[in-house]
């Protein structure tokens, strides 16, 4: 049984996708930290990479380009700078060359380096990629492939395989957690059987992995909500066009409107829903726009879950920091 984490659904990453933009850039990201523990980081003089299935059919509009290269030159999807990415992507393109992991700078032709592959499909997965470095003479001395399964996770190949074996066998998976749980009935069962809520119940488990250590625990689900309440904040403000559609941003709009409309009641059914609106489209603009996003338990949906705790901050509740912890805490089984 696989036990996911708070922070394995609730991941900061960069939109517009979880499987097209930040898993490409954690495969990327994972690429050169495997050169560089092999000790041959320093003495690669060239990168291709292929992308695959729906990697390459919708590449370029999920940024999934961008988001390789950025990997490989050392940004992370939880810290990069979204209002930077697109410029340092287009210094890669335009001067030709990639600083891989920041430090050792390799000739990178972008019409040549980087393929789409429209229309092969790895035969693992449909969201493929492989990446190749060579040494000065041309020789490929490393090679890995790379899926991208959904929700910013990547798993190489061979790990992929494996874990279908795993499967396969019926051999169980060690459980480090005090309250194991593979389904919603057996979650209830367990907090039922200990008194416990399903944010208690949650929380438990995650100071389990985090060696008892609670105060680091909430602080992790603090940053969590800081990240998605600062997308919410961002996308309310932020005027413009979304890219690739070229359709103008909505939530500023909605947002001078609804807050000049301040006399209607905000318990009002039609205005609660007019405002949790509001928060959602200003994340998916955020997301699609190629902003900083928390998935929940992907970029797509990453609206919903920031979307109805905004309002509850705002209108319901304004300082429990404990009710944002259980709130957040109680979603995570419910998007697993």
């Amino acid at each position: 049984m696989i036990m996911l984490s708070i922070f394995d659904i609730f991941k900061t990453g960069i939109g517009p996708s979880s499987s097209h933009t930040v898993g490409p850039m954690w495969a990327g990201q994972r690429f050169i930290n495997e050169l560089e523990q092999k000790g041959i980081l320093s003495s690669i003089s060239s990168v291709r990479v292929g992308l695959y299935g729906s990697l390459a059919l919708t590449g370029v509009g999920h940024s999934t380009d961008k988001a390789t290269l950025l990997g490989l030159a050392g940004y992370r999807p939880d810290t990069i700078n979204p209002d930077e990415a697109d410029q340092i992507f287009a210094d890669i393109k335009t001067n030709k060359v990639i600083k891989l992991a920041g430090k050792y700078p390799v000739a990178f032709n972008y019409d040549e380096h980087l393929v789409f592959h429209n229309g092969e499909t790895l035969p693992e997965h449909p969201n493929g990629m492989r990446i190749f470095a060579s040494d000065s003479n041309g020789i490929v001395v490393y090679y890995k492939s790379y899926l991208s399964v959904g929700g910013g996770f990547v798993v190489c190949a061979d790990e992929f395989n494996q874990s279908l074996n795993a499967s396969d066998s019926g051999a169980p998976a060690e459980e480090p957690v005090p309250y194991p749980f593979k389904n919603a009935t057996e979650l209830l069962d367990l907090c039922h059987q200990h008194k416990m809520t399903i944010a208690q119940l949650t929380i438990a488990n995650e100071v389990a992995r985090h060696d008892g250590d609670l105060d680091l625990v909430n602080s992790k689900i603090d940053a969590i909500w800081d990240v998605m309440n600062a997308c919410i904040e961002r996308g309310l403000r932020m005027d413009g066009t979304l890219p690739v559609s070229g359709l103008k941003r909505r939530a500023p709009g909605l947002h001078q409107k609804l807050t000049e409309n301040s006399d209607s009641s905000l318990m009002d059914h039609f205005a609660i829903m007019d405002w949790v609106t509001l928060f959602a489209m200003a994340v998916n603009e955020e997301n699609a726009c190629g902003g900083r996003v928390v998935t929940a338990p992907t970029n797509g949906a990453a609206g919903v879950i920031p979307a109805t705790l905004a309002y509850y901050t705002r209108y319901i509740c304004s300082d429990n920091q404990q009710g944002i912890r259980d709130f957040l805490a109680t979603a995570r089984p419910s998007v697993r």
